[in-house]
């Protein structure tokens, strides 16, 4: 996919953004408290930069990615125990600040490392 210009990305923010992010939040949560729903739930989380602004998504099936990844158990433990609940609280959090001016640049950043509080995924980026 080609760069969206930052006109287009403010004015999506603007239009659809703003709200249509904490829907997706909350919905990829809900598909995290199930089983059957995680791995939907988990490429949401991964939208939801996407979602705010139209940001290019991240590429999860890059083989590089794997280096400098703490093990999958790690990762899974930190989920069960930590990782959903904490993650959304984070992500409305962000979704809050979002919605104001001020916040918005917090939530931009907190958004972008909602990877690594929901399951400790290092991203470069």
């Amino acid at each position: 996919m080609s760069q969206r210009s930052l006109v287009v990305r403010a004015l999506w923010f603007v239009v659809v953004g703003w709200w249509a992010t904490p829907l997706v939040v909350n919905v990829a949560w809900f598909l995290n408290a199930t089983i059957i729903g995680l791995p939907l739930g988990i490429k949401l989380i991964n939208l939801v930069p996407t979602v705010l602004s139209l940001k290019e998504p991240r590429s999860l099936t890059d083989p590089d990615s794997a280096r400098g990844q703490r093990s999958l158990l790690v990762r899974a433990v930190y989920f069960v125990f930590i990782g959903w609940w904490f993650s959304w609280f984070w992500a409305n959090a962000a979704a809050f600040f979002a919605i104001t001016v001020v916040g918005l640049p917090v939530a931009f950043w907190m958004f972008n490392r909602l990877p690594v509080v929901t399951s400790l995924y290092r991203f470069d980026g």
